[in-house]
């Protein structure tokens, strides 16, 4: 072989192989074929945190803390933080019952080590668009993990409140552009009723004498519907509100979740309109 071939046949397989690196490349970044498209330079994508906490737990209050700076200050670049403040119900035991702690948010957390294989559960963790754990007071780990979901492909979830009186209101969720799924894996439509503002004063267990500040409390959760990829849904629900919460600190949240792999594919929250 010439040099002058030898050097042509480097050139092409060169650009042979840049091309295949980049198709390579871009299938990575680009997805599975009907995927939602790649977030815009600047729009900030909607990124679910939620957070496994009690307080009866001594470890907890700065996460609690790492939760509302996170939710209020809004300071990941890129993303739209929704917080989701899950109380366990598993500390009551030693002296001090969280009024907020519920059974079923235990389950939660114990679906979530499942897919994690943890075999085990703790306070305070994070969770974030349900496909990383961390210890929730690590607030480094945790603007990193928000920027990289933050990142990723989105579907489109419009929530709005339709109608709304004192204890009850009337939403409405249209679901779209939802990725594809592995066969046989169920996508479903959650609802949840969040509190921010709300305070303790413990008087026994691990954080006696303590004040406690939360936000973005849990207050109720529940599964509305199932919803198909590569259709438009649009559902129609009601939620009915508790008279000792505080209308002005409420938020409604809607997320789509993915039921085997637990990851949150799309995510939308509103305030409540005054009366």
């Amino acid at each position: 072989m010439t040099s002058r071939a030898l050097i042509l046949f480097v050139a092409l397989a060169t650009v042979f192989l840049y091309a295949a690196w980049s198709r390579g490349q871009g299938t990575v970044a680009a997805g599975f074929p009907g995927d939602p498209a790649p977030p815009k330079e600047g729009e900030p994508r909607p990124v679910v945190v939620e957070l496994f906490t009690s307080e009866g737990c001594s470890s907890c209050p700065p996460a609690d803390a790492l939760l509302i700076r996170l939710e209020t200050g809004q300071s990941v670049e890129g993303a739209e933080i929704i917080a989701l403040g899950f109380h366990v119900d598993y500390w009551n035991y030693i002296g001090w019952t969280d009024r907020f702690s519920s059974a079923e948010f235990s389950e939660r957390q114990r679906q979530y080590a499942e897919v994690f294989d943890t075999n085990t559960v703790y306070t305070p963790q994070m969770v974030v668009d349900g496909q990383a754990e961390f210890v929730g007071s690590d607030g480094r780990r945790a603007a990193a993990v928000i920027a990289q979901a933050a990142q990723s492909r989105k579907a489109r979830l419009e929530l709005a409140v339709a109608a709304a009186e004192t204890s009850r209101l009337k939403l409405q969720a249209r679901v779209s552009e939802l990725p594809r799924a592995p066969a046989g894996s169920a996508r479903e439509l959650w609802v949840a009723v969040t509190e921010a503002n709300l305070s303790s004063n413990a008087s026994r267990g691990e954080n006696s004498g303590r004040r406690l500040e939360h936000t973005a409390v849990v207050r109720d959760l529940r599964r509305v519907a199932r919803v198909e990829p590569g259709k438009e849904s649009t559902q129609e629900f009601e939620v009915k509100l508790a008279s000792d919460w505080k209308r002005e600190n409420l938020r409604i949240v809607a997320f789509v979740q993915e039921r085997s792999s637990r990851r949150i594919l799309g995510a939308a929250q509103v305030r409540l309109p005054a009366l």
